[in-house]
């Protein structure tokens, strides 16, 4: 990884003359009051490191004749240079060949040198940066997609099924009707049978008086007619055996059943949709918590994916589309929390880059500072902060633009003339 050796700075917005030797590992802080230059320091850095993306708009300190200078010193030998009018890039690497702006991107992670624009960021770019560094970014987007719609699909057939669930509670029901609609039709119709059939007993009763009438006459005529009147008293005997034991049926219960059709039906069919009702319900349910057991299946794979991914620190974690760090999220996290996980994340994203720029580290008390310092050693990073304080902890105090406790350079001259220095 790249760290910063050395670094010379001159006449950069509230600086006059800085040197730092960052340590290597953990954290070097440069403390100092309000507006003496510690904020300058930092962006000196990102400006000649990150090119002129990260060029102050007033790059040049005021009331000073002299261009802006930096030097850097990295660990991997490069020496990074901006001076001169212009500012101009140079960048001598060990062997002496020079390099340019291409030459230090390959290696400085440009949220390294803009801490705030990744700490500032919505909760769901933080969790899409994390998400695509360890590699499992659209995978775990589809399985986000995936649960979203199911659980869509399940919420909806979810009401549906309450619906026809209270539907069938609030249909009533009648246990003594038949299971099917009565047709009005079929009941005229077995009316119509036994009309018929009583209609036919009546003809042969009718049938049987008027022979009994012609047996009366045929008797008076039964000299003369001895013959035909034994063939009537034989027909009479059997029209008398086949009338004997008839009985008409009664239409009384058709008719009533006629008349309460309408009724009986409207039962009917009240019992079908509830049996209907509860039979959608039941489908719907089942559908409902087949949904849920692929919801739960599809958490599942977000689970094991992010458990099975190499993640930058431990406990991070991304719940809901949003960064989450021991089970908090960023609005609840502590500023050193916050801290040490854009520190992570940043390291991951360029491994080669072993720095980064930390800007107002007033945030933390003294032990949480301690204890970050010792969490940069632990992982071989390497931190340069600034802090609102003239403490112990400070590896640097800048006062009016100058480390303190160096030597202040001489006075910068009032006016020049051509071909004077």
């Amino acid at each position: 990884m790249v760290k910063i050796n050395k670094l010379e700075i001159e006449n950069v917005k509230r600086i006059r003359a800085v040197k730092l030797e960052p340590t290597a590992n953990g954290l070097t802080v440069i403390g100092g009051k309000n507006n003496q230059g510690k904020t300058s320091v930092l962006d000196s850095i990102a400006w000649a490191l990150g090119g002129n993306a990260y060029r102050p708009a007033q790059a040049v300190r005021e009331g000073s004749v002299i261009p802006p200078h930096l030097h850097i010193v990295l660990s991997n030998g490069l020496v990074v240079e901006r001076a001169g009018k212009n500012s101009d890039l140079k960048i001598t690497d060990p062997n002496g060949q020079k390099g340019g702006q291409q030459l230090l991107n390959e290696f400085v992670e440009q949220l390294a040198l803009d801490l705030p624009r990744f700490m500032q960021a919505s909760d769901r770019e933080k969790a899409n940066t994390l998400l695509q560094i360890i590699g499992v970014g659209d995978r775990l987007a589809q399985l986000e997609q995936q649960e979203q719609e199911l659980y869509n699909r399940r919420h909806a057939i979810g009401q549906i099924a309450d619906q026809k669930q209270k539907f069938a509670k609030e249909q009533p029901y009648y246990p003594d009707v038949p299971k099917e609609l009565v047709s009005a039709s079929e009941l005229i119709r077995q009316q119509q049978d036994i009309l018929a059939r009583n209609g036919e007993n009546q003809r042969k009763r009718a049938h049987a008086v008027e022979l009994e009438q012609k047996k009366q006459m045929l008797r008076r005529q039964l000299d003369e007619l001895q013959e035909q009147y034994d063939a009537v008293c034989r027909d009479c005997d059997i029209a008398d055996r086949d009338a004997i034991d008839l009985q008409d049926e009664s239409t009384a219960e058709l008719e009533q059943n006629i008349r309460d059709i309408e009724a009986i039906n409207r039962k009917v069919r009240a019992n079908l949709d509830k049996d209907k009702a509860e039979e959608d319900a039941l489908v719907y349910r089942e559908q409902y918590n087949a949904l849920s057991a692929e919801i739960d299946q599809t958490r599942k794979e977000k689970i094991d994916l992010l458990q099975n991914a190499d993640l930058p620190l431990p406990g991070l974690s991304v719940e809901d589309g949003r960064l989450t760090y021991q089970g908090k999220c960023w609005d609840n996290m502590s500023g050193s929390d916050q801290l040490r996980v854009s520190t992570a994340i940043i390291r991951k994203l360029n491994p080669k880059c072993g720095f980064v720029l930390l800007d107002k580290l007033e945030q933390m008390d003294l032990d949480t500072l301690k204890e970050f310092g010792t969490w940069l050693e632990q992982e071989g990073l390497q931190a340069i902060a600034t802090r609102v304080s003239t403490g112990r902890e400070c590896s640097i105090i800048i006062e009016d633009g100058y480390a303190k406790g160096t030597e202040t350079p001489a006075e910068e001259p009032k006016s020049w003339k051509a071909g004077e220095f």
